[in-house]
C-alpha cells in the first residue's frame, strides 16, 4: 500500500470519528510517520520549501551532498532578500551560487530586489491546506492563508527537498478566539503583542496556535500574516488562520483563485486550551527593549523622545501597511530630528504605491525609501545612533540586533510608527481611513527565474562557487564518555543572534571555518580561541545556559559552527524548538538540568565529566555529570530518530 493511500485512509478515519480543527485537518492529510494521539513525535510530508540567502547557501550545499538529481517536493523557491548590501565579494558570489544551484536542481530563484521571502511567498505561491517548510523562523507567515508553515534549519529543508519527512513534536493546539473588531489606530501588530503579553517568549514549545472566532472575519490576509509571522516570537511550532472567504478574495486578487481551498474548523472541534481576545478592547502596544515579549502600552510611553523610525520587514511591509502610513503622512513632514526609513515587502507593493501616489507622499514627507529587503531588521544597515530610541515595525528587538548595542529598539505597529515620526515623540495614532483589500493586484513575476524548469532542473548545469563557498563539515559519532569543559556560561534568553551574529557577519555564512570565528562574539569574543585550545588539550566543549536558550531565528549555524569548534553538549534550563532540532541535526546533545538550581553551581572553565553519555542517549536520556562542586543530573528526551542522529554525529554523518 502506498504512503499516500495510508495517509488518506488515516485522514478519512479521523474525519469520520471526530470533529477536527484546522491544524488537525492539515496535519492529518500530510502525516507519514507516527500518530499524534500516541507518539511524542510525528513526521509530515512537506509540499513547499523556501530558503533565503542567509541560510540558503548552506541548505543547498547540504542538499548537494545527498546526491539527489532534482528537488522532489511540489515547489522549492530560493529567495535573495537578506544580504543584498554587497560590500566585498562574498554576498555577490553567494548569489551566483544560489542562482546556479536553482537552475540545476529545479528551484525557482527570486532575484535580489524582488522582495522579502515571506511577503513574496504569501503573494505568489502560498496555498491553503498545504505544508511549507522554510529556512527562516518567520516562515509561519504562511499561516495567514491557512497553510501549516514552519521554520527550520537548512538541513531540514534539504531533506524535505529530497522528499523526506519533517518531524515535529506531536502538537498541543491552543485556540486564540477572536471576537469584536479593532478600533481606529489599532492593528494586527497590537493583536500579536496582546498574545505575547499573555504567553511570553518561552514555555510554548510544542504548541500550535490556531486563530478562531467571529473576529477572524474582520481581519484581512496581510493582518493575519502579521499575527502568524510574529507568532515565531512565542516559540510555538507555528500559527494558523482558517482559509475562508477573506482568503479566497486575496488569492483571487492575486490571480490565484484556483489555489483556494476552504479549510475551517468543524463545529464541535476541540482544543487543548482556549484564550479569548476581544479585539475591541485592544489598545496600541509596543514591545520594549530587549524582547518581543516585553509588552507595554503606547500610552505609558507618551512623550518619550524618538530618534529613528523604521517601517517594513516581513512583518509589516504589505500594501495595506505602507498605504496606511502614506495616508497618515499625507500633506505633512516627519519631525526634523527623526530619521525615517521605509522598506516595502515586494516589487508588487512598490508598484502599487507608485501607481496610487503613495510613494510620492512618502518621499515628500521626508522618508528614505529603502530596498525591498530585510536590511534594517537584521542589522545589515540603518543602525541607530548611540543610545538612540528606534521605533520599528519588524519582529525582533534583541539587544544589539539593530547593529547598535546601546540602542533602545521598540516594536510597534505601522500606525504608531507613522504618528511618532510626525511628532518625534512616542505617539498613538488617532486613526485613519482603512485601506480596502485590492480587487486586483498587479502581477509581475519577471524576477522569479527558472520557472520553466521548476521541479525538473537542468542536468549538467554548472554550479558557480566563489572562494567564500567552503565544504560542509560533518560531525563525529558520540563517544562513550566525555571529558569536557564549560567553554562558556550564558544567561537566560540567549538568542541565535548572540550565538552567531547577524548583520555584517552574515556574509561568512557559506564558510564555516571563517564564520566560526564569531561564535558568541557578543558574549565572549575569545570563545573561538578557547574552544580550539580545549580541543588541543583533548577536552570536549560544553555550553552552559539558562532559560529559553537558542530563541530567535532558525539560523542553523548557531549549532553547525559550535559543532565545528568541538561542542558536543549543551546543558541549559530550557532550549527552544528550532535550535534544539538544529543541535540534534549536528550531533550536539541537548541536555537540560533536572534541577535548575544546579546551573548556579557551574562557572565557565569548569571541568566536567560526562561518563556514560552514549549509554544515556541510547537509554532514557538521564546522566550524572561530575563537576568541581559535585555531581548533578541532566536529562534529554529523544525520539528514536533523534537518538540515531546524535549517536552518528548528526544528520549528514548518518546518511
Amino acid at each position: 500500500m502506498s504512503e499516500a493511500i495510508v495517509v488518506e485512509k488515516w485522514y478519512n478515519t479521523r474525519m469520520s470519528t471526530k470533529p477536527m480543527n484546522v491544524v488537525e485537518k492539515i496535519l492529518a492529510a500530510h502525516l507519514v510517520e507516527g500518530d499524534p494521539a500516541r507518539d511524542a513525535e510525528v513526521g509530515i510530508h512537506i509540499d513547499q520549501t523556501l530558503t533565503q540567502d542567509a541560510t540558503g547557501t548552506m541548505a543547498y550545499l547540504q542538499f548537494e551532498s545527498m546526491g539527489v538529481s532534482h528537488v522532489r517536493n511540489d515547489l522549492a523557491v530560493s529567495y535573495v532578500d537578506h544580504n543584498t548590501v554587497q560590500i566585498g565579494f562574498e554576498n555577490a558570489d553567494d548569489h551566483d551560487f544560489l542562482a546556479s544551484v536553482a537552475r540545476k536542481y529545479g528551484i525557482i530563484y527570486s532575484k535580489a530586489g524582488n522582495g522579502i521571502c515571506h511577503q513574496l511567498h504569501l503573494e505568489r505561491f502560498g496555498k491553503p491546506g498545504t505544508t511549507l517548510l522554510g529556512s527562516d523562523s518567520h516562515t509561519p507567515t504562511g499561516g495567514g492563508i491557512g497553510q501549516i508553515a514552519i521554520g527550520a534549519g537548512g538541513i531540514d529543508i534539504a531533506v524535505a527537498m529530497a522528499g523526506g519527512a519533517f518531524h515535529i513534536p506531536s502538537p498541543k493546539i491552543r485556540a486564540i478566539r477572536l471576537k469584536g473588531r479593532l478600533r481606529k489606530g489599532v492593528s494586527a501588530k497590537d493583536v500579536i503583542l496582546t498574545v505575547l503579553a499573555k504567553f511570553g517568549t518561552k514555555g510554548n514549545v510544542g504548541w500550535i496556535f490556531e486563530y478562531t472566532g467571529p473576529g477572524v472575519a474582520t481581519l484581512d490576509v496581510p493582518s493575519r500574516a502579521t499575527i502568524t509571522n510574529m507568532g515565531a516570537e512565542l516559540g510555538v511550532t507555528t500559527s494558523v488562520f482558517p482559509s475562508d472567504a477573506v482568503t479566497r478574495q486575496f488569492l483571487a486578487a492575486q490571480g490565484r483563485v484556483k489555489d483556494f481551498t476552504e479549510i475551517v474548523a468543524d463545529r464541535g472541534a476541540s482544543y487543548d486550551d482556549v484564550f479569548e481576545v476581544d479585539l475591541a478592547k485592544i489598545e496600541p502596544l509596543a514591545a520594549a527593549p530587549h524582547s518581543p515579549g516585553n509588552v507595554v502600552t503606547v500610552a505609558s510611553m507618551k512623550g518619550t523622545k524618538v530618534n529613528q523610525v523604521m517601517i517594513g520587514s516581513c512583518t509589516n511591509s504589505s500594501y495595506r501597511d505602507i498605504r496606511t502610513v502614506a495616508q497618515i503622512l499625507k500633506g505633512k513632514r516627519v519631525a526634523d530630528d527623526v530619521e525615517v526609513g521605509i522598506a516595502c515587502g515586494s516589487r508588487q507593493v512598490v508598484n502599487m504605491l507608485a501607481a496610487d501616489g503613495s510613494l510620492a507622499i512618502l518621499v515628500k514627507a521626508g522618508c528614505r525609501i529603502l530596498e525591498n529587503a530585510c536590511g534594517f531588521c537584521i542589522g545589515a544597515h540603518m543602525s541607530p545612533a548611540t543610545n538612540a530610541v528606534s521605533l520599528r515595525t519588524n519582529n525582533r528587538n534583541f539587544e544589539g540586533r539593530s547593529g547598535t548595542k546601546s540602542a533602545q529598539v521598540y516594536l510597534v505597529s505601522p500606525e504608531t510608527a507613522a504618528a511618532s515620526a510626525l511628532t518625534g515623540l512616542f505617539t498613538a495614532c488617532a486613526g485613519t481611513k482603512a485601506v480596502p483589500a485590492p480587487k486586483r493586484f498587479p502581477i509581475d513575476d519577471a524576477m522569479f527565474l527558472y520557472r520553466e524548469t521548476a521541479g525538473k532542473g537542468v542536468r549538467g548545469a554548472k554550479i558557480i562557487r566563489g572562494p567564500n563557498i567552503a565544504a560542509v563539515p560533518k560531525g563525529e559519532p558520540l563517544a562513550a564518555n566525555i571529558r569536557g569543559v564549560a567553554a562558556i556560561k550564558v544567561g537566560d534568553r540567549i538568542t541565535t543572534d548572540h550565538i552567531m551574529p547577524a548583520g555584517a557577519r552574515l556574509k561568512f555564512r557559506s564558510n564555516v571555518p571563517q564564520y566560526a570565528k564569531f561564535v558568541f562574539e557578543p558574549c565572549d569574543p575569545k570563545f573561538h580561541d578557547k574552544c580550539l585550545a580545549n580541543k588541543d588539550s583533548g577536552l570536549v566543549n560544553v555550553i552552559i545556559a539558562g532559560e529559553s536558550y537558542g530563541q530567535g531565528s532558525s539560523r542553523e549555524h548557531a549549532a553547525l559552527c559550535p559543532m565545528y569548534l568541538g561542542v558536543k553538549a549543551v546543558i541549559a534550563k530550557s532550549i527552544e524548538r528550532i535550535h534544539r532540532a538544529n543541535l540534534i541535526n549536528f550531533g550536539i546533545v541537548p541536555f537540560t538540568f533536572a534541577d535548575p538550581r544546579d546551573y548556579d553551581k557551574l562557572e565557565a572553565g569548569d571541568k566536567l565529566e560526562l561518563n556514560g553519555v552514549r549509554a544515556a542517549v541510547e537509554g532514557d536520556g538521564t546522566l550524572q555529570v561530575k563537576g568541581p562542586k559535585g555531581a548533578f543530573t541532566v536529562k534529554t528526551a529523544l525520539s528514536e530518530r533523534e537518538r540515531h542522529l546524535i549517536l552518528c554525529g548528526g544528520l549528514l554523518a548518518s546518511l
